[in-house]
């Protein structure tokens, strides 16, 4: 863990494109869950 908080510190970029990874991937997770549960009902 200590080395990516050192790789962190030493490219700050990194920090911006893994929360935009993150979000992204939440966002896909809420769709998936929202397209399986409309189908759940029928």
């Amino acid at each position: 863990m200590e080395d990516l908080t050192q790789h962190l510190k030493n490219h700050p970029r990194m920090i911006g494109v893994l929360f935009t990874i993150m979000l992204a991937l939440s966002q896909a997770g809420t769709a998936a869950a929202g397209a399986s549960g409309s189908y759940a009902g029928t």
